[in-house]
């Protein structure tokens, strides 16, 4: 009498647990998942866009050119620094110098000093901030040519593949750097236009 007095109660347990189940699974949203036969995947080589993108390459000649003229500039302030301190230091160790002429060669070298930095400060971030400004343009064109040149080759997803990058391996049959890059060669001057509004 026992056993079916804990059966009954076993399936009546059973069938309330079943319920609670089923009214949680009646409130989750239906999802259609996406079919993922003849999904189109690619990649393109983000060391490659760098080499053989030809807006890239004029763009990143314009901010090394100017980063080299500015450290020449800066170097050049520097010599011309150190040159002065110097030549006013043998001077003062050979006595040539009287304690005024010391106190206002002290005052020159400072204020050259804090001119090098302020040049240095300002003309750094200068080039930084169009440094930062040409990437922007040249990651928005990329983005914009990647999206036509995947719309007109019906790609559903493509990849940038880089070293330290997410993707550890990806099937060389999926490479489409040189076509892409082509891609962005042929067409980079139509967009300017737009990128521009």
């Amino acid at each position: 009498m026992k056993k079916i007095a804990y059966l009954i109660l076993c399936s009546f347990l059973l069938s309330i647990s079943c319920t609670a189940e089923s009214k949680k699974v009646s409130n989750v949203p239906k999802v259609v998942p996406y079919d993922l036969k003849g999904l189109k995947i690619v990649y393109y080589s983000n060391d490659s866009i760098k080499e053989n993108f030809l807006f890239y390459k004029q763009q990143d000649a314009i901010v090394t050119k100017k980063q080299q003229n500015f450290q020449a500039e800066l170097q050049r302030r520097s010599n011309e620094f150190q040159e002065y301190v110097q030549r006013n230091s043998e001077k003062e160790k050979s006595g040539l110098l009287s304690s005024n002429e010391v106190v206002q060669i002290q005052q020159k070298a400072q204020q050259m000093e804090q001119v090098i930095l302020q040049y240095q400060q300002e003309q750094g971030a200068k080039i930084e901030e169009e440094t930062m400004k040409k990437l922007e343009e040249i990651s928005k064109k990329i983005e914009v040519l990647g999206k036509k040149f995947c719309e007109l080759n019906n790609i559903d997803i493509m990849l940038i593949y880089g070293e330290g990058g997410q993707i550890n391996y990806i099937k060389p049959t999926m490479d489409v750097t040189k076509e892409f890059i082509a891609f962005l060669n042929e067409n980079q001057v139509s967009i300017e236009k737009d990128l521009k509004k």
